[in-house]
C-alpha cells in the first residue's frame, strides 16, 4: 500500500495576520502527518486557486505548492517500503519550503540526527548554508555525502566533492539527476576545455559526479536504468596519458648534496623531508605527518595509509620501511624531541585538534615543501617539477630501473588496486627492503669510488 498525499488549508488556529498554514498532508495505513510549508493563506485566496485567472500572488503561491506536491510524490514513489523516517529524511528535512524545527535565537549551528556540529566548517564548505534543492537534485545529495565524509573525518576527499559541486553549479545550476544526460555531460566537458582546463581536471570534476549518482540510485532517489549516464556506449569520463613525473637519479643526486642557504632554514626542512619520502617509499606527506615514535622500532617504519583506512578497514594493509642512514639524520634533525610512543614523529600535528586544522596543517606543510623545493630545482636547473608527488614518483621509476620487481614497488608504495599484485604481498623479508633501499643512494656509491680513485 503506497502512501497519499495531499496539499491543505489549516483552518483550525488563524494566524494575526488573518491567515491559516498551508500544510502537506501525507496518509500511510491510516496514520495521518501534516507538514507545515512556509506559506500561509487567506480562506478566500485559498478558494481563488482553482480560477481559471490569478493574480501574479496567487499564481507564485500555486506554482509553488504543486512544485512540493510534485516533489514529495516523486519522492514517495522511489520508496520501497515506504516510511515517515525516510520521507521526511529525504523529502521534508531538506525542503526549503518546509518549515523545520526552530533553532534558539543566534543559533546557527548545523545539526544532523546524530548531532553533529557542521558549523566549524562552514566557511570551507559552502554548500553546508547553501538552499539545498529536494531529492533528485544534486545540490541534495552532494551535501548528504560531503556531510557523511566530513562525519568521517575524510576531509580532503569531502574538498574535492565541493569543488565538483561548485564546478557544476556555475555550470548550469542546481539540477535534477533526470537532466544529466550524455549530451549534457559531453556540453559540460567542452565548457570546462574552454577555460582550458587539463583532462586531469576533467576527470577530478566528474569522478565525484559519478559517485554522488550511485550514491542516488542506492539511497533509492533515482533508477539507475532510467537516467545513469556513464558506462559503455554513454558518457566516458575523459583520462590523460600523463607526463613522466619522476626524476632522474642524476637529479635526485643533485638535491642530495645541495648546499642549503643557512640563512634559510625552510630551505633544508623543504629538502629533509622531500628526501624522507624519496627514502621512505615514496611516502606522502599525510602519512609523514601522521606518523608516531610507536611505528619506528629502530630499524623499520610500519604503518597503514591514510587513504587506504576506510576501503581496508577490513584487511587493512601494513607498509615497511627500510630507515636508511639518511633518514634516520632526518628524524634527528628535525623530529620531536620527546620520544613517547604516541608522540608525533615530527611536529607537524598536535594532539588533540580537530580532523579541520589536521588537514589544513597538511596542506600548509606540503605547500611549504613545494613552494621552498621549487627553488632548489630552479638553483639546480632541474627543469622537472620537484614536489612531494614527485618524490613518490621517483621512489618507484628508481626501483624499477635498477632491477626491483614491478611486485616489490607496488607492495613498498601500498598499492590495493591491481588484483594480480595480491598473492604477492608480505613476500617480501625485511632483509630484502634493507637490500632495495639501498639502491636508492647508488650515486653515493659512485662519489666515493671517484674520490678514492683519484
Amino acid at each position: 500500500m503506497s502512501a497519499t498525499l495531499s496539499i491543505i488549508l489549516d483552518t483550525r488556529r488563524v494566524k494575526q495576520s488573518g491567515k491559516y498554514p498551508v500544510k502537506l498532508r501525507v496518509i500511510f495505513q491510516r496514520e495521518p502527518r501534516s507538514y507545515q510549508t512556509i506559506f500561509d493563506a487567506a480562506k478566500n485566496e485559498w478558494e481563488k486557486l482553482s480560477a481559471p485567472r490569478l493574480s501574479s500572488e496567487l499564481k507564485t503561491l500555486k506554482s509553488k505548492l504543486k512544485q512540493i506536491e510534485k516533489e514529495a510524490s516523486a519522492v514517495i514513489e522511489n520508496l520501497e517500503p515506504f516510511s515517515f523516517e525516510e520521507f521526511e529524511k529525504k523529502f521534508i528535512h531538506v525542503n526549503s519550503f518546509v518549515k523545520q524545527r526552530k533553532q534558539k535565537p543566534g543559533n546557527i549551528i548545523t545539526v544532523d540526527k546524530d548531532e553533529f556540529d557542521y558549523e566549524p566548517y562552514h566557511k570551507k564548505f559552502r554548500i553546508l548554508l547553501e538552499e539545498i534543492g529536494s531529492p533528485g537534485h544534486i545540490s541534495y545529495s552532494y551535501l548528504e555525502y560531503i556531510k557523511k565524509l566530513i562525519r568521517e573525518h575524510r576531509i580532503g576527499t569531502a574538498v574535492s566533492y565541493q569543488c565538483s559541486y561548485t564546478s557544476l553549479k556555475k555550470f548550469k545550476g542546481d539540477v535534477s539527476f533526470s537532466v544529466i544526460t550524455t549530451s549534457y555531460l559531453i556540453e559540460y566537458e567542452n565548457w570546462l576545455k574552454n577555460q582550458e582546463l587539463s583532462k586531469a581536471t576533467i576527470g577530478i570534476y566528474l569522478r565525484p559526479l559519478r559517485a554522488i549518482f550511485n550514491e542516488a540510485i542506492e539511497e533509492g532517489l533515482i533508477k539507475r536504468e532510467k537516467c545513469y549516464p556513464f558506462g559503455k556506449r554513454k558518457y566516458k569520463i575523459p583520462t590523460s596519458a600523463g607526463k613522466k613525473k619522476a626524476l632522474e637519479l642524476s637529479d635526485i643526486e643533485k638535491i642530495f648534496f645541495y648546499k642549503c642557504n643557512a640563512e634559510s632554514p625552510n630551505e633544508q626542512i623543504a629538502k629533509d623531508y622531500w628526501l624522507f619520502s624519496y627514502f621512505g617509499n615514496g611516502i606522502n606527506p599525510k602519512d609523514i605527518a601522521n606518523l608516531r615514535y610507536k611505528n619506528f622500532d629502530g630499524e623499520f617504519i610500519t604503518f597503514e595509509r591514510a587513504k587506504t583506512e576506510n576501503t581496508l578497514r577490513n584487511e587493512p594493509k601494513v607498509i615497511t620501511i627500510f630507515v636508511n642512514e639518511e633518514m634516520r639524520e632526518i628524524i634527528e634533525r628535525l623530529g620531536n624531541k620527546d620520544k613517547s610512543p604516541n608522540n608525533y614523529m615530527f611536529p607537524i600535528l598536535e594532539r588533540g585538534i580537530t580532523p579541520l586544522r589536521q588537514y589544513e596543517l597538511i596542506q600548509n606543510f606540503v605547500g611549504v615543501i613545494n613552494d621552498w623545493m621549487k627553488r632548489i630545482k630552479d638553483n639546480l636547473g632541474i627543469q622537472k617539477k620537484v614536489t612531494t608527488y614527485v618524490a613518490r614518483h621517483s621512489f618507484s621509476t628508481v626501483l624499477k630501473r635498477s632491477g626491483a620487481s614491478t611486485e616489490y614497488i607496488q607492495e613498498a608504495l601500498g598499492h590495493t588496486d591491481i588484483k594480480t599484485t595480491e598473492s604477492y604481498l608480505d613476500s617480501f623479508d625485511k632483509e630484502t627492503k634493507r637490500e632495495l633501499s639501498s639502491r636508492l643512494t647508488a650515486f653515493k656509491n659512485i662519489r666515493k669510488m671517484e674520490k678514492e680513485f683519484i
